[in-house]
């Protein structure tokens, strides 16, 4: 039997697509560069049996699945390979149960982010992962890629929230790892496996969080530097002295100069960048006051700090404004995601700077300061063959010096099919052959996400 003949002995038609004009909507992320395959059709389910039912047809017809979440990822790992089932997750979007004793809560894959922070703040409670698609990205999505956002520098990414799973395999069996409870040490940590996995494992269709109780509003402080050394080492410091800032994030001139032109917001544009810091507690205040005069003492030319929380909001703005306003430009987007211990920081700066001028390229630089992840954006016109080959180069050199530094090819966002020809560099063969030899015992016939991050 064909493929739609087997979803159809198995599944509700409404949850079936074959229009090829809506399967091809469904059938990449936001990935540059990374082209789709062509796949044959797309399935939306509503529950796990659904899901059974999806791989289960695909296992009859030997085709690969590809799943997806809210399609907001940057590397290409949901995008379609050829003669696939595309199944996407955004119609499982109940938020199950929150548990306000145990701080947790139980949802479905199709939550979006904001809506999920949301509903937990009603009783109290805070969700702390914020990737810059909050208000677009889904809790599944955002498990498969163990995504970040603006407060890991305290919080954690979204590994650290992640305690039990439902995961329907490839065998299409039903399995469920971690506990409800706050604590477990029985049997190997299988929950883990399945976060950053990009599809490759299994269908992720349940999940159960944890929670922590709302901080309180956060002061902020903002400080310019003439040069991106200086303010590299005023981040290094801040950590030195014992400093936890719930948020630090850079931007740099291009940046400023950018935002400043399509969102008139008075800002510096001379200056080298921008520090955006929050502190969250009972000592904010303080707290968010002597990392500003720390930064005075590293050269900041114009520091100042609040606490009204309104405020502070107006001046974290500045950071989502950066990919919108280039937007506005027309060209294509490109962002890195890169990290380096916190100390190697200042060298990553300077070193993307250099690279910028010797390749001749449009690289503003943001970025994750507090935890050294930093999202250099290639802006380049797609159509000249010449610029977009000094930005793969470009691509490339920012990778190798984040591995030079000490660091990690893909600090939040992924490798989907847009790193895989670096993953060599970062994993040595036994740790490759490893996590290979893991895949295929999830994934005996290799039909989940094929060609994909490892």
């Amino acid at each position: 039997m064909s493929l739609l003949d087997e979803l159809q002995a198995r599944l509700p038609a409404d949850r079936i697509q074959a229009d090829p004009d809506v399967v091809e909507a469904y059938s990449n992320d936001r990935a540059v560069f990374e082209k789709s395959g062509s796949a044959a059709l797309l399935v939306v389910p509503r529950s796990t049996d659904e899901v059974v039912a999806a791989i289960e047809a695909a296992n009859a017809a030997n085709v690969p699945i590809v799943p997806r979440g809210a399609g907001t990822g940057l590397t290409g790992a949901a995008n379609a390979s050829d003669g696939c089932l595309m199944l996407s997750m955004h119609r499982m979007n109940e938020i199950l149960e929150i548990d306000t004793t145990n701080r947790t809560c139980r949802v479905q894959p199709g939550v979006i982010n904001s809506d999920l922070k949301r509903a937990v703040a009603e009783h109290g409670l805070f969700y702390p992962p914020d990737p810059a698609s909050v208000d677009m990205s889904s809790i599944g999505g955002n498990v498969a890629t163990n995504a970040g956002g603006l407060c890991c520098v305290k919080y954690g990414v979204t590994r650290d929230y992640v305690m039990a799973l439902e995961v329907v395999l490839a065998s299409g069996e039903v399995l469920r790892t971690g506990r409800q409870t706050i604590k477990s040490t029985t049997g190997l940590d299988l929950t883990g496996l399945f976060v950053g996995s990009e599809g490759m494992l299994g269908v992720i269709t349940e999940i159960t969080l944890k929670l922590v109780p709302a901080p309180p509003p956060p002061a902020t402080a903002v400080a310019y530097f003439d040069e991106l050394e200086p303010a590299g080492k005023a981040i290094v410091e801040i950590f030195t002295a014992g400093h936890e800032p719930s948020l630090m994030e850079i931007v740099d001139r291009t940046s400023l100069r950018q935002v400043e032109a399509v969102f008139p917001m008075d800002l510096d544009v001379d200056a080298a960048c921008l520090l955006l810091m929050q502190s969250a507690g009972d000592d904010s205040s303080a707290n968010i006051a002597a990392m500003a005069e720390l930064c005075r003492s590293h050269g900041a030319t114009d520091v100042y700090h609040v606490d009204d929380p309104h405020e502070g909001d107006m001046l974290i703005e500045v950071r989502r404004k950066v990919w919108p306003a280039f937007e506005h430009l027309g060209k294509a987007l490109l962002p890195e995601d890169v990290a380096v211990p916190r100390q190697r920081l200042p060298e990553l700066l300077a070193g993307i700077t250099d690279i910028a001028e010797r390749n001749d390229v449009m690289l503003p630089t943001i970025g994750h300061a507090g935890d050294g992840n930093m999202h250099p954006l290639l802006v380049f016109d797609g159509n000249d063959a010449d610029e977009v080959e000094r930005v793969r180069t470009a691509f490339g050199e920012i990778v190798h010096l984040a591995l030079d530094l000490g660091g990690t090819i893909a600090g939040e966002h992924g490798v989907g099919t847009l790193k895989k020809e670096f993953i060599e560099d970062e994993l040595d063969p036994l740790q490759l052959s490893t996590q290979r030899s893991v895949r295929t015992l999830f994934d005996p016939d290799g039909r989940f996400n094929p060609g994909k991050a490892l």
